[in-house]
């Protein structure tokens, strides 16, 4: 459907040619390009500021996921008439306390009525053209690093039918919360070859991503993965989300190329996450330098796979 829509030309929209870019990066002089990128959702959580922070911290996550630093950003709202106005101000509270946290500056917004509340962030963030990290850079050898654990999805869906509490959830609530930042800038520090971060696609959809943009094949060790506690649990329970579904059925089918992986590990990759961690592919010459700084930033990345020569677009669970 999108594919009908005209095609921009400017030589200078430096994302135009690269397949499930994370932003739009912009050059605006030869050693400086803008970063944007827009996200807003409904909430997952109960606590108001809780969701705004969470809200912001996954819409600033694909401006960390190109290399870029966030320098502004819009409040995008939709909000019922029948719930007290002071939500929406815990919410934008929460929400510009976690810009603030990442150096971003709340400049203005829009708000609309709606059914039920919605919230995120339109940024602008800049970078150097020449620091530009894409999905399109994998090579075969490369490592594969995850850097917050999976299962959001499948938590948020126990939170909201009273399975599990905030309290139950608290280490999920915590990483959602956690801006990509740190990783980002080790990353750039260290020197990659290409990145996206873990969102609403899910693990398995970003990675077919990457491994389509990069025209490599990724190979993924599921017992390297990072879970979330209580994920496999609630997972067990059938505590899956429809968005869980939707990722399993457009993904499994098109990409998988052998092996067969428990449906637990199916649940878990198809999962779509809420301001997940980056998966960054870097080559093996420099994994223990990117880890070991990431480590000294407090972010607990760990190697989940590796970029092969087997067939282009793929990805192998094992």
């Amino acid at each position: 459907m999108l594919r009908q829509l005209p095609k921009t030309e400017d030589p200078n929209l430096l994302t135009a040619g690269i397949l499930f870019a994370d932003a739009g990066v912009y050059r605006i002089a030869d050693d400086c390009a803008l970063v944007q990128s827009v996200d807003f959702f409904t909430p997952i959580v109960d606590d108001p500021a809780t969701f705004g922070r969470i809200a912001a911290a996954n819409a600033l996550s694909d401006i960390y996921a190109m290399g870029g630093k966030p320098i502004t950003a819009l409040n995008m709202v939709g909000f019922p008439k029948c719930l007290d106005h002071g939500i929406l101000v815990e919410i934008l509270k929460g929400g510009a306390e976690k810009a603030a946290e990442g150096g971003t500056i709340i400049v203005g917004g829009h708000t609309v009525e709606d059914d039920e509340p919605k919230y995120g962030l339109a940024v602008t963030g800049l970078i150097h053209p020449d620091s530009m990290i894409t999905t399109a850079g994998a090579q075969p050898g490369d490592v594969l690093i995850l850097t917050k654990p999976l299962g959001t999805g499948i938590l948020a869906t126990a939170l909201k039918g009273e399975v599990l509490t905030e309290v139950d959830i608290a280490e999920a609530i915590a990483g959602m919360e956690s801006l990509n930042r740190d990783a980002s800038e080790a990353m750039l520090a260290v020197g990659v070859n290409a990145c996206t971060d873990i969102t609403g696609f899910g693990f398995l959809g970003h990675a077919i991503e990457m491994a389509e943009a990069s025209s490599v094949c990724i190979e993924i060790s599921a017992e390297k993965l990072p879970v979330y506690p209580r994920v496999r649990e609630m997972a067990a329970m059938g505590m899956i989300p429809a968005g869980n579904r939707r990722n399993r059925n457009y993904y499994w089918p098109k990409v998988l190329d052998g092996h067969v992986p428990t449906t637990d590990i199916i649940d878990l990759v198809s999962d779509p996450q809420t301001s997940g961690g980056l998966l960054i592919s870097v080559a093996a010459d420099k994994k223990e330098q990117l880890i070991q700084l990431l480590a000294n930033k407090g972010v607990d990345a760990r190697i989940v796979g590796v970029i092969s020569c087997g067939r282009p677009g793929t990805v192998r669970i094992e």
